[in-house]
Formats: C-alpha cells, sequence, structure tokens
C-alpha cells in the first residue's frame, strides 16, 4: 500500500512539475511566441513518459525540446491561430448578424468540433514524427478521420476530467496542460501503432 502511495504522489509530482514548466516557459518566450514551444515540448515529455523514459530529467528534456523545436513549433502555431481567429470571426458574425436564424450555428459547431478532434492528433503527431509542418497537419487531419472510436474514447476520457477542473479550479492551474497532454498522448500513440500495421510500411518518421 504505502509503495502504490509513493507512486501515485510520484506521478502527482511529475504532472504539476510538468505544467509549472509550461506556464513558466510559455511567459519567458512572451506567451505569443512561447505558448507553441512550450506546449510542444509538454507534449514530448509526456511521449516520453509513455515510451518508459520517467527517469530522464524533466527540465533537461523538456528545454531541449522547446529549444530545439521553437521555431518550427511557433510554425504550426500561426496555422491553429488562424484557425482559432477563423472560428472566433464566425462566431461575432453570426452574432452580430439579425438576418441569421438559430440553426446557422450547427455547421459551425459541427466544425468547432471536427477542428477539436483534429487538434487531438495535431500535438502529438508534431512530437512523434520528424516530418515538416505540412505534413504533421495531414498526418493529424488523416488520424482525425480514421479513428472515430479513438476519438470517442479521448472525449469521454477528457470530459470527467474537465468537469472536476470546473468544480475545481486549482486543478486546472495544476494539472490542466499536463494532464491533457498526457491523455490524448497516449490515445494518440495507439492511433499511430494503428496506422503503421494498418499501413504495413517499413518506413518510421518516429522521433
Amino acid at each position: 500500500m504505502s509503495s502504490i502511495i509513493y507512486t501515485a504522489l510520484e506521478w502527482i509530482t511529475r504532472f504539476a512539475y510538468l505544467n509549472l514548466l509550461w506556464i513558466v516557459f510559455t511567459l519567458a518566450g512572451g506567451i505569443l511566441f512561447g505558448f507553441f514551444p512550450s506546449t510542444t515540448a509538454m507534449f514530448a515529455v509526456s511521449r516520453e513518459w509513455l515510451k518508459g523514459n520517467i527517469d530522464k530529467p524533466v527540465l533537461q528534456m523538456f528545454w531541449n525540446y522547446y529549444r530545439t523545436d521553437f521555431w518550427k513549433s511557433n510554425r504550426l502555431g500561426l496555422f491553429v491561430a488562424l484557425i482559432g481567429l477563423l472560428i472566433a470571426l464566425d462566431i461575432f458574425y453570426i452574432q452580430s448578424s439579425t438576418e441569421l436564424v438559430s440553426w446557422t450555428y450547427i455547421p459551425l459547431f459541427a466544425f468547432m468540433l471536427l477542428n477539436a478532434l483534429f487538434l487531438f492528433y495535431l500535438f502529438p503527431s508534431f512530437v512523434h514524427y520528424d516530418i515538416k509542418v505540412r505534413s504533421v497537419i495531414k498526418n493529424a487531419f488523416l488520424l482525425m478521420l480514421i479513428n472515430p472510436i479513438n476519438n470517442m474514447l479521448i472525449l469521454l476520457t477528457l470530459a470527467p476530467l474537465y468537469f472536476l477542473m470546473s468544480f475545481l479550479p486549482a486543478l486546472l492551474v495544476i494539472f490542466g496542460g499536463s494532464a491533457y497532454a498526457f491523455i490524448t498522448m497516449w490515445f494518440a500513440l495507439h492511433a499511430f501503432n494503428k496506422a503503421n500495421k494498418a499501413s504495413g510500411k517499413v518506413e518510421d518518421f518516429s522521433k
């Protein structure tokens, strides 16, 4: 029992520390240029943990990924920001127009859902594959399309986490980013392995 408690506390500390690094390095990059490198580094560390590399220094891993992929992750971030801006403009237009009826929200909500599912695979694909940003986007989109069950499982796993953190906002600050990254990375790795087996390709572009 003491061993189980120790292991649980150890993982809680890991998640809290990783989340702290995510926040600190986002601020260190001036938020605008630090958010996406910090986010991809957080996903990369989660990937290392899921591969069994739990003894590596977390700060050293985080900094290496943050520094190495700084500009590449910001190019990816530009694409994500443009999609977010498009959604925001659509919401503003619909809300400000008196001629549009409520059913016009349906296509927008469908697009927002697809975008959320797409993001589940975008950052994991970025840290898993050593490919260009354009190929990362294409891979993430295809993985989203061919894994409907996986998508549903991610939503079912994240939903209770969302409600828990809504009830206890302090958990969002301490574990929000790292918990999300670890969960989606775990499901994404299964999707990657499934895709590799289905394609039968010998090439391995994983990092």
